[in-house]
């Protein structure tokens, strides 16, 4: 088993990863009728990708001996109306003190490119990624 969730009412849920024992709270956003006062789920789904790929990437600089501290990532995710769901997906990702060759930006951009997640979005979701280098 990954996680357990509970709902908890209000449309709030309880979420736990079952191996670390850490938890999350989600809430349904304000334009549908939610809180937000925590991430939504499709809020976890934007952020999912983002952070997935500054892992994969960092998965590779560090095969390279290249360091991706502090590199970051802003993420936009856009709703479409009808029928609701995640339409599109905007990631800036800034490196921090990065100095490399292109041969190895190219390798980690590819490599952001190609994560998991990306991987297993609907192909009409538009991800939109830029690379601040």
């Amino acid at each position: 088993m990954t996680s357990k969730v509970t709902y908890n009412g209000a449309l709030r849920t309880s979420c736990v990863h079952i191996r670390s024992n850490n938890s999350i709270i989600t809430d349904a956003p304000v334009d549908n009728n939610g809180k937000g006062e925590a991430f939504s789920p499709t809020d976890l789904v934007a952020t999912a990708l983002a952070s997935c790929m500054l892992t994969i990437m960092g998965i590779k600089a560090d095969s390279k001996g290249i360091v991706l501290d502090g590199t970051r990532a802003e993420i936009v995710k856009t709703m479409s109306a009808a029928p609701r769901k995640i339409s599109a997906i905007k990631v800036d990702i800034h490196f921090s003190k990065f100095d490399c060759s292109d041969e190895d930006k190219k390798m980690l951009e590819k490599a952001a490119l190609a994560c998991p997640v990306a991987k297993s979005l609907h192909s009409d979701l538009a991800q939109d990624v830029t690379f601040h280098w």
